[in-house]
């Protein structure tokens, strides 16, 4: 299993937070709490994506912080992944597997997540913000099939194709 982990490249967890940005205290408590979550979830601190202009129907703000995103690679990479796997996907409610429609043309699998709490590292009685984050498998082979095959290798759970 150790050497088909080494045909990922990398791992991109992203949480999208300008929804709650506008509320208050945004700066001080909402953004640390987030933050402290995700990198209780990554094991690495999570940069900060600013929006690239302003969008007034948004009410968003050239600069504003909009996002969040980690880059794993190797050995945490490996950590995240196992973890994903064995436990916070079965965690998920009425989970039955993943839609191979999730992986796209170039073999990434996006997966979506409603909640952190379906991570065991996350107490649900202490998180004081419930935020949604995404999960980006970026394979070496660049060919849905054989990313699709590689996937499976590493007991990630996709349905089978009808």
């Amino acid at each position: 299993m150790e050497k088909e982990i080494k045909k990922i490249e990398k791992i991109v967890v992203n949480a999208g937070i300008g929804r709650l940005s506008g509320q208050a205290q945004f700066e001080e408590k909402i953004l640390p709490a987030i933050m402290g979550d995700l990198s209780t979830i990554t094991g690495q601190k999570p940069s900060t994506r600013p929006a690239k202009k302003s969008i007034a129907s948004f009410k968003i703000r050239e600069g504003q912080v909009v996002g969040l995103a980690v880059t794993l690679r190797r050995k945490k990479m490996a950590d995240f992944l196992n973890r994903l796997v064995n436990l916070a996907l079965p965690r998920v409610k009425d989970f039955r597997g993943l839609d191979l429609g999730n992986v796209d043309g170039q073999g990434n699998l996006n997966i979506g997540f409603r909640e952190q709490t379906v991570f065991p590292e996350i107490d649900p009685e202490k998180a004081k913000v419930s935020f949604g984050l995404q999960v980006t498998l970026v394979p070496r082979a660049k060919n849905r099939e054989k990313a699709i095959d590689l996937y499976r290798s590493l007991g990630v759970p996709l349905k089978r194709e009808k």
